[in-house]
């Protein structure tokens, strides 16, 4: 069996129906199984009030019923809204406010739940899911994808990326993440297996030995989370070995990282591909091999996939296709200044990546234009950091910088606060009135976005343009 991602239906064919297909945090669903539940949680979900192009919110973590409810509302023809349970209160009530869904669906209790408003059609007709991002303004933004673009989607893995029949997917990724939904569309597609890892079991002594047990073939995350493995030595091809395919995305793959699962994985396929969550997952792809590795440049993004393009312009990569967003909810002006028709009447998307075109012929991501940073894959925006952070208790205005290693790769936040009564020196030291400010933090924030530190420092300073000058406050830190 598989899920037809053009009909958005179930067909028999392929393979057995007794295969599995959601290895979940709490249990395990056979194609059978998750064909007659997915079904079922169409019937409910409807009886609940939700109708075709009616968002539904999903929240939980990686319950097999989280899978359940999107195959469910794909078949529905309703846009799903993933919402992990990562995300605090706050920032899932802000979610549900500017969605209106038809209804909330809880994957933990396995219940409906009545929003406080009624339910809205999508100004958009058609979407698969919307996913929410990091917004400068300090609000989240939607990001609307259409069913279209998912069948594009399963096409181009099908077809590039070498998984073999019946794939298993490791899935790690919160599914309010868009690089989750290359495990959820890829094996849905292929009919192959889901492996869903709640974070609590990762990194454990039995987590590696489970993923040999279940026999994933495809690993999906970031290059930040492989490279954290590489201190566990069962995270090699003795301690894996029916995995043969690293799906990278999310953030720069660093050179050294390539080298080192080559060593470890002598004989699997590492498949670098670039895109923003506008872009449906993403765009660009290329296989690391010898030959790209044996350069001593920063690995390539590669080359578009099928029916679409990629260029260059004005120094900004630019990204057109069907498989475009169909916008930001509730967001015009964001779809003035980022999104434009192109030429051949598709939709195109200005990324605010730094891109060029190497002698190769291949493309390349020089980083960002502005703000927005991807801190272990996520994508945060420093503004909206910034804007938390000025709303502690006491603080008067407030900045965030980041840690960087030698590559420039994204290590962790530091925020910097200036009181009513501002330090004369940079210090670590806070007032008794900021003692709880993690939790002020966690309230407003994803923990991903909450700094592990806060510097109490003198007036913040200003660049020539009038900006919080970061790079001075990362000086200031360096010599607390």
């Amino acid at each position: 069996m598989y899920f037809d991602l053009t009909t958005f239906s179930f067909e028999t064919s392929g393979r057995a129906a007794d295969a599995p297909a959601v290895i979940g945090a709490d249990r395990s669903l056979s194609w059978a199984a998750l064909a007659q539940e997915a079904q079922a949680w169409a019937r409910q979900a409807q009886a609940a009030g939700l109708t075709r192009d009616v968002p539904v919110v999903i929240r939980g973590h990686k319950e097999a019923s989280f899978f359940v409810a999107m195959t469910g509302a794909l078949m529905v023809g309703a846009p799903f809204v993933p919402v992990d349970t990562i995300y605090p209160q706050a920032r899932m009530d802000r979610i549900v406010e500017i969605v209106c869904p038809a209804v909330i669906y809880d994957a933990v209790s396995n219940t409906f739940v009545q929003p406080p408003m009624a339910g809205r059609s999508a100004v958009e007709q058609g979407l698969a899911y919307v996913l929410f991002t990091s917004g400068s303004t300090g609000d989240p933004k939607g990001v609307q994808i259409g069913r279209e673009s998912v069948g594009l989607l399963g096409q181009w893995m099908k077809a590039a990326f070498e998984l073999g029949d019946a794939p298993v997917f490791m899935n790690q990724a919160p599914f309010s993440f868009d690089l989750s939904m290359y495990e959820v569309f890829g094996t849905l597609c292929t009919g192959g297996t889901c492996v869903l890892n709640a974070r609590e079991a990762i990194g454990t002594a039995a987590w590696l030995p489970a993923m040999a047990q279940h026999g994933i073939s495809v690993w999906v995350s970031t290059p930040s989370f492989a490279h954290q493995q590489l201190v566990n030595r069962q995270f090699s091809a003795q301690g894996l070995p029916s995995l043969k395919v690293f799906l990278f995305c999310g953030e720069p793959l660093p050179r050294t990282l390539a080298l080192k699962l080559r060593e470890r994985f002598p004989d699997a396929i590492i498949i670098n591909t670039y895109g923003p969550t506008e872009a449906t997952v993403a765009t660009t792809w290329v296989i690391i091999d010898d030959t790209v590795l044996a350069t001593e440049r920063a690995l390539p993004i590669g080359q578009p996939k099928p029916d679409s393009l990629v260029f260059v312009q004005e120094g900004e990569l630019c990204i057109v296709g069907d498989h475009v967003m169909r916008g930001y909810l509730n967001r015009p002006d964001l779809n003035e200044t980022r999104m434009f028709i192109h030429a051949d009447g598709r939709r195109g998307f200005r990324t605010g990546d730094l891109g060029e075109v190497g002698e190769d012929g291949l493309l390349y991501c020089r980083g960002r234009m502005d703000d927005q940073i991807k801190l272990n894959g996520y994508r945060i925006e420093l503004s909206e950091v910034d804007a938390a952070l000025a709303a502690l208790p006491g603080v008067s205005a407030a900045a965030c910088a980041v840690l960087r290693r030698p590559d420039g790769t994204p290590v962790r936040l530091v925020g910097f606060i200036e009181l009513a009564q501002a330090s004369s020196v940079p210090t670590l030291t806070l007032p008794d009135s900021l003692a709880g400010w993690r939790g002020e933090l966690a309230l407003r924030l994803p923990s991903y976005m909450v700094p592990p530190e806060l510097v109490n420092c003198p007036a913040l300073p200003v660049s020539s343009n009038h900006k919080v000058d970061r790079k001075q406050l990362l000086q200031w830190y360096s010599a607390l």
